[in-house]
This record gives C-alpha cells, structure tokens and sequence, in this order.
C-alpha cells in the first residue's frame, strides 16, 4: 500500500492505562503499513507517560469483520 496525507490509516495507536476492564485507552496516533509490509510509518499527536503503547486495526474495520 502506498501511503499518501490522504490514505487512511492501516492502524490506530493507543495508549492505555491500567488493565483489564479498569483500562483507559487514548487513541493518540496513527500508523500506515510499508509497500512491502515489513514495518509501519507511525505518526503521533501525543507520547505516554507509561511507555505502553498499542497498535491496532482501525476499531471499524475490527466491528466488520
């Protein structure tokens, strides 16, 4: 996939803190896969405190599926 300022994301990036039901996730970027998918172009608009950081599909690509 080539990635242009107008594709959508492959990814969402989170931060969260705490775990299980009590976690609290932020969603502070995005990340675009590599035309070979070996790596990911991430952008961020915030980092976190914890260090935790959490990449996932797009929540609604996750609920079409």
């Amino acid at each position: 996939m080539k990635q242009t300022k107008s594709s959508k994301p492959d990814y969402a990036v989170y931060t969260v803190e705490g775990d299980g039901d009590k976690a609290q996730w932020t969603k502070i970027g995005a990340a675009w896969s590599h035309k070979d998918r070996e790596g990911l172009n991430i952008t961020l608009t915030a980092l976190p405190l914890n260090g935790r950081l959490i990449i996932r599909k797009p929540k609604t690509e996750r609920d079409d599926a």
